[in-house]
């Protein structure tokens, strides 16, 4: 009798789990039901585009009205974003879910590009570092022109490449170029120039040229250089040519400024 009782126990026991897990999946069963019924996307609102209308930007999601608004793959639709439209990067997309029926996508565009002329194209290149454009050479007057380099394989929407022995070209140019950009200066820069491997020059402004080591601190140099240009020392009708390679942050004048 003992026994029987046990097995009894162990027999409801059983029943009660097996219960539990039936009585969860259902649970689950009917959750994903409901967002897979009732939760759909029947609006997309687009902020923070320029170049591109909200319309393109949705478009180039690939998200259809009517797509379940969770089983939607958002890194695959700002991917989408990132590769049919060049000026936007793909960390620079932020897509948000608002029930019942919303998606936000916020974007956010590179800044002014400058032109690469080569092989008969003015490509087009990012503060950081995307290929956003092809142009034809003789359209750079809107833009600052990057020369003394050579680009590998340009192609719009992939990242600028110079040859390996270049790397530090490279990463000191687009580095010069972000702090530009963050400094609200970037359209001041008619060009920067990479042919000499000891420094790289930028022509500011249609009057100064400004001489730059490598691998500097370029967000400390062009403050060091906005306050010269700020202090009163230079007048409007004077140009030069500024060395600001030293180290210890002194400026030099390669010639008098007049």
């Amino acid at each position: 009798m003992a026994r029987r009782r046990k097995s009894n126990r162990r027999r409801r026991g059983s029943f009660g789990f097996l219960y539990k897990l039936l009585s969860v999946l259902v649970i689950c069963g009917a959750i994903v039901a409901a967002l897979t019924l009732f939760f759909r996307v029947d609006t997309i609102v687009v902020t923070g585009q320029q170049r591109y209308t909200q319309q393109e930007v949705v478009d180039a999601t690939g998200i259809q009205s009517g797509d379940n608004l969770f089983l939607l793959n958002k890194y695959n639709a700002a991917n989408n974003i990132a590769t049919a439209l060049p000026y936007i990067n793909i960390e620079d997309v932020w897509i948000r879910r608002k029930l019942p029926d919303t998606l936000l996508i916020d974007v956010k565009e590179c800044g002014i590009p400058m032109a690469v002329v080569q092989d008969g194209s003015a490509w087009l290149v990012s503060p950081g570092g995307k290929i956003v454009e092809q142009k034809a050479s003789d359209a750079t007057s809107d833009y600052g022109v990057i020369d003394g380099c050579q680009l590998l394989a340009p192609s719009v929407g992939t990242q600028l490449a110079l040859a390996t022995e270049h790397a530090s070209q490279q990463r000191s140019l687009l580095a010069l170029m972000t702090a530009l950009e963050e400094a609200g200066e970037l359209e001041k820069v008619d060009a920067i120039h990479l042919q000499d491997l000891s420094m790289l020059t930028m022509e500011y402004d249609g009057r100064f040229t400004v001489q730059l080591p490598y691998g500097a601190d370029y967000e400390r140099k062009l403050k060091a250089f906005a306050q010269i240009l700020t202090s009163g020392a230079i007048q409007d009708n004077m140009t030069g040519t500024f060395d600001m390679r030293r180290e210890d942050g002194r400026i030099n004048l390669i010639q008098n400024v007049r």
